[in-house]
């Protein structure tokens, strides 16, 4: 049976990881809006190159914006392995965070890759 003492730090870290996750998911909210409301014009010309050009740069938009969600959670469960001392969580938040990485700068990577 627990004691007051002991239910009083329940509610304590409970209201704790409910304020650190109401933060985290603002913060994915805020980069998810500003890279969702971001101005893509995708314009249709008698050009072919010019239409493959304008769709390619709209879908690696949208990579982007794939890729920015990810990193903003992975840095919140690097976040709350640092809290919590879970090294399982801060590796799977490390990796999190360079899979987000890799994806938000998936076009320059290729670029690099082709010489393009």
């Amino acid at each position: 049976m627990k004691n007051k003492i002991e239910i009083k730090n329940e509610n304590k870290r409970g209201k704790l990881g409910k304020k650190i996750l109401s933060r985290g998911a603002f913060i994915i909210g805020y980069v998810a809006a500003l890279t969702i409301f971001q101005q893509v014009n995708v314009f249709a010309s008698d050009d072919p190159l010019a239409v493959v050009n304008n769709l390619s740069n709209f879908i690696f938009g949208l990579i982007r914006a794939v890729g920015m969600i990810i990193l903003g959670f992975g840095i919140v469960q690097v976040g709350m392995s640092l809290k919590s001392h879970d090294p399982t969580q801060r590796a799977n938040g490390i990796m999190t965070l360079a899979g987000g990485i890799v994806i938000t700068f998936a076009k320059e990577i290729l670029n690099l890759i082709t010489g393009g």
